[in-house]
């Protein structure tokens, strides 16, 4: 796929990772050209087409909170396909998997709350378990087996503000923007990686994508595309050294 402006390939590499990499090769070529490599890889590899690439970067970046290289990623998952629904569909799904800290720390809470002498808390939680709130949301995510029971801490806790915000991701589950296998190897990474890393989320979307026939290679590339979106952050580093030793003399 080329740029449709200048004809060419999508550098897998933006304007400002691009410089700190030239920078790098200055001072340590040998070590700047092994990343290089590295983070160039799955681009190179030919394993995934170049829009899903370009989707779960997108996704990486978004949930990370790079907007230069979201922008970069957004243009090149253009370039190669994408609509605007899909990279639409793409920040949804970095939306719903934003509930991991409340899992977190909703299981922790009930560990914590409901031991040794916390008798009011206990009374609490006896009265909430005893009248339910209705979670039509959640209801049907167990009848169509998208259930994960790490939620259940954060349902019993909060069951009304948990529905509303399972109902939304319902909603992405009933809509067919990206392909199914494409979705899941999506969901892989944002679970995956570390702005989030949820291990029940990624073996669901491990099961979920082979299951729609997603190769151990294509989920391997895309666990290859977590790591360098963390790796080639310490490129952006480098930039700020130069600029102090510059600023002292150096």
């Amino acid at each position: 796929m080329t740029d449709a402006c200048n004809g060419t390939s999508p550098s897998p590499l933006n304007d400002a990772w691009a410089a700190a990499l030239d920078q790098l090769r200055q001072w340590d070529p040998q070590w700047a050209e092994s990343s290089a490599k590295a983070s160039t890889n799955p681009w190179i590899s030919g394993v995934l087409p170049l829009k899903t690439l370009e989707l779960v970067s997108v996704g990486l970046n978004v949930s990370a909170r790079n907007p230069d290289a979201t922008r970069h990623h957004i243009r090149a998952a253009l370039v190669a396909g994408a609509s605007r629904d899909g990279i639409l569909m793409v920040f949804k799904c970095v939306s719903v998997t934003s509930i991991h800290p409340a899992v977190l720390g909703a299981t922790l809470l009930n560990q914590e709350a409901y031991v040794g002498d916390l008798d009011d808390a206990a009374t609490e939680r006896a009265q909430r378990l005893k009248n339910p709130e209705s979670t039509p949301a959640c209801d049907q995510l167990r009848a169509c087996g998208q259930w994960d029971d790490a939620w259940s801490p954060v349902l019993e806790l909060a069951p009304l503000w948990f529905d509303d915000f399972m109902a939304a991701g319902l909603e992405i589950s009933k809509t067919a923007i990206l392909p199914a296998k494409e979705a899941e190897l999506v969901l892989i990474a944002l679970n995956a990686a570390s702005a989030r890393r949820y291990e029940p989320g990624v073996r669901r979307h491990i099961k979920a994508a082979l299951r729609q026939r997603a190769t151990i290679a294509e989920i391997v590339d895309v666990l290859k595309l977590c790591v360098i979106h963390e790796a080639r952050t310490s490129f952006l580093s480098v930039p700020i050294l130069a600029e102090e030793l510059t600023g002292r003399g150096r």
